[in-house]
C-alpha cells in the first residue's frame, strides 16, 4: 500500500488568486468524435464558492465537457483556466494536480480495502508502508469539516452505496481538491441520504470549494445549487440564477420548447389479478440470500412500483419472475393468462415462457447486457424477441421490420437508418425507447420495466411513463422499478418497498409520503 508524504500537490493554483477570479472559465471548447461534434464552442464559468447544476438532455454534451475537465478527453479547440491561469488537462493526473476532482456515478473502490485504504491507493509514498493512524486522523478531520459520517477502518464490501459514496468524496478532498464534479450523485441514495448530502455541499461551498453537480432531477437543481447551465445538442445555451428558475422553465430550456411536466395518473375501471408470488427466496451463486419470502400480487389496470435502496433485490425480483433467477423451493410465481388459467413460472427459463405463449415482457436493466445487441441493427433487435416463434428455417423479416418502423415513429426515435446503423450509435435514450418499444408491442399481459429511464433526460422519461400509462390503462399489469421517489410517487398507483431483500410494505402511491417510504428503505416503518 501508498500513501503520501504531503498532503499539498504542487499546483498552478497554490498563487493567491483574488477571490472574484473564477475557478473555472472555459473559452470555445469543442470536442468532435468523428463527424459528431460533441460540444461546439463551448464557454463555462464556475465561481469559488459556487454550485453549479449542469442541465440537458441525453447527447447534449455534459459527460463529454467533464470529462475534459477531469482529464478523460482532450479538446479539439478552446482553453482552459484554473483560477486565471491557462492550463492544459492532457490527464486525470493533470486534473489532481490542478485540484480538480470527479466523482463518477459508477464507484472506482476496492472492495476487500478499507476506507482509509481506498483514500490513500495510489498517491506516492514509500512502498508497504502506510500510517493508519495518521490516514484515519486526516480523514476523520476531513470528515468533521464538511459533516461527513465515515469510519475509516470499515471495510468497503461492509458499506452501503451512501458510504461508498462518502469514500470516494473524502478521497478527492484528501488529495487537494477545491473543484469538485459529481456525476449524477443522487442516483442511488434515498431522500434522507439526498439530504445529508446537500448539507456536505453546502459546507464544502461555505469553505470556498467549487462544485459543479450533473443530475436530471430538477427539484433537486432547485434545491442545492446556485447557478443552472444548460446544455442542448452540444451547444450552450445559457445560465440562470436558481432562484430565478423552475422545473417548467429549465426544462424548456433543454429541450427548446414547452414541455408538459405532468404525469397522468388515472384509475382503470377494474383490476384484474395477472401475476402472484409468493413465498419467493432467491439466492445468488455463492449462496447469499438476495430475497428472503417475498409476497405480493400485481394487478391489470396499476402501475406497481418497486422502491428500495441499491441492491436490495429489484434486480432478482424482476429476474426470477422472467426465469433468468432461479427460485428457491417453497416459492411460487403464478402468471395469470387472460383465460383466468393460472400457469406457475418457476422453473422456467425465458425460452420456456416465450414458447409457452405467456405474455410477460421484461425491460432489463442492463440493456446491452441482457436486452439488445450493440451491433445490430433495429431490426435485427426487433427480430430477437420473436425469431424462436418461426415455423421453419426461414425468418419472417418483414413484419420485424415493420414493427422497427412503428416504434421509430411512434416514439420519435432518432437514428440514421433502422436497417444500417448499429443500435450502439444512437443515444442512451434512444435506444431505451427502441428496448421499451420491442417488449411494448409483444402485447403483454404483465410488463416489468428495471430502471427504464435511469439516465435519461426528462423529455424522454416522461415518454417512458406516458407509455406504461397507456399500457396500465389497457389492462397490462405494469411493475415499475425506479430510484426516483418522487416520479413513484406520480406514477404508481401502489408501491411495495424491498429492505435487504424483504418486504417492508406495499402502500398507496397516492397517500403515502417520499419520508416515509425513505424510512421504509431503511427498514424503520412499515405499511400494508
Amino acid at each position: 500500500m501508498e500513501t503520501k508524504q504531503d498532503n499539498k500537490i504542487p499546483s498552478p493554483i497554490d498563487q493567491q488568486v483574488p477571490s472574484e477570479v473564477p475557478a473555472i472559465e472555459l473559452k470555445g471548447i469543442t470536442k468532435r468524435f468523428g463527424s459528431v461534434v460533441a460540444n461546439n464552442a463551448i464557454d463555462l464559468t464556475l465561481n469559488k464558492g459556487e454550485i453549479l447544476s449542469l442541465l440537458g438532455e441525453n447527447g447534449s454534451g455534459k459527460t463529454t465537457l467533464m470529462n475534459m475537465l477531469s482529464g478523460i478527453y482532450y479538446p479539439d479547440e478552446g482553453e482552459i483556466f484554473v483560477n486565471g491561469s491557462k492550463v492544459e488537462i492532457r490527464s486525470p493526473k493533470d486534473a489532481f494536480d490542478l485540484r480538480i476532482g470527479m466523482i463518477h456515478q459508477h464507484f472506482k473502490l476496492v472492495d476487500v480495502f478499507t476506507a482509509a485504504e481506498n483514500i490513500v491507493l495510489g498517491l506516492p509514498g514509500e512502498r508497504g508502508k502506510l500510517d493508519k493512524n495518521a490516514v484515519a486522523k486526516a480523514v476523520r478531520e476531513i470528515a468533521d469539516r464538511y459533516g461527513f459520517e465515515i469510519d475509516p477502518n470499515q471495510k468497503v464490501y461492509d458499506m452501503s452505496v451512501s458510504q461508498k459514496q462518502t469514500v470516494e468524496i473524502v478521497k478527492v478532498l484528501y488529495r487537494g481538491a477545491d473543484i469538485l464534479i459529481l456525476d449524477e450523485p443522487t442516483a442511488v441514495l434515498t431522500p434522507q441520504e439526498t439530504d445529508k448530502l446537500f448539507a456536505v455541499m453546502k459546507n464544502m461551498k461555505k469553505d470556498g470549494k467549487a462544485i459543479i453537480i450533473i443530475t436530471h432531477k430538477l427539484h433537486e437543481v432547485l434545491a442545492v445549487s446556485d447557478r443552472v447551465a444548460v446544455l442542448r445538442k452540444g451547444q450552450y445555451i445559457g445560465d440562470v440564477p436558481t432562484s430565478q428558475a423552475s422545473q417548467q422553465s429549465l426544462t424548456d430550456m433543454m429541450v427548446g420548447h414547452a414541455v408538459s411536466l405532468n404525469i397522468d395518473r388515472p384509475m382503470a375501471d377494474s383490476l384484474k389479478e395477472r401475476l402472484r408470488v409468493e413465498h419467493l427466496t432467491v439466492k445468488n451463486k455463492e449462496g447469499v440470500k438476495k430475497l428472503s419470502d417475498v409476497s405480493f400480487t400485481a394487478y391489470g389496470g396499476e402501475i406497481l412500483g418497486i422502491a428500495g435502496i441499491a441492491g436490495s433485490g429489484q434486480k432478482e425480483l424482476l429476474e426470477s419472475i422472467a426465469g433468468i433467477q432461479h427460485v428457491e423451493e417453497g416459492g411460487n410465481i403464478t402468471y395469470i393468462d387472460p383465460q383466468g388459467k393460472g400457469i406457475h413460472l418457476e422453473g422456467m427459463d425465458p425460452l420456456d415462457i416465450i414458447r409457452k405463449g405467456i405474455l410477460l415482457s421484461f425491460v432489463p436493466e442492463d440493456r446491452f447486457g441482457m436486452g439488445l445487441v450493440g451491433g445490430m441493427n433495429i431490426t435485427q433487435n426487433v427480430m430477437l424477441r420473436s425469431y424462436r416463434k418461426g415455423a421453419g428455417p426461414m425468418l419472417d423479416q418483414q413484419t420485424p421490420r415493420k414493427l422497427a418502423d412503428k416504434i421509430v415513429n411512434d416514439l420519435e426515435v432518432v437514428t440514421p437508418d433502422i436497417n444500417r446503423t448499429p443500435l450502439r450509435r444512437l443515444s442512451g435514450g434512444n435506444v431505451q425507447k427502441v428496448l421499451v418499444g420491442r417488449e411494448i408491442e409483444q402485447s403483454p399481459t404483465v410488463l416489468m420495466t428495471a430502471y427504464a429511464v435511469r439516465g435519461l433526460d426528462i423529455n424522454t422519461s416522461y415518454t417512458i411513463y406516458n407509455l406504461l400509462t397507456q399500457q396500465k390503462m389497457q389492462g397490462v399489469a405494469v411493475i415499475y422499478v425506479g430510484e426516483d421517489l418522487d416520479v413513484l410517487l406520480e406514477l404508481c398507483d401502489r408501491i411495495l418497498v424491498l429492505c435487504g431483500g424483504q418486504v417492508s410494505g406495499i402502500v398507496d402511491g397516492r397517500s403515502i409520503t417520499k419520508e416515509q417510504v425513505g424510512l421504509m428503505m431503511t427498514k424503520v416503518g412499515g405499511g400494508e
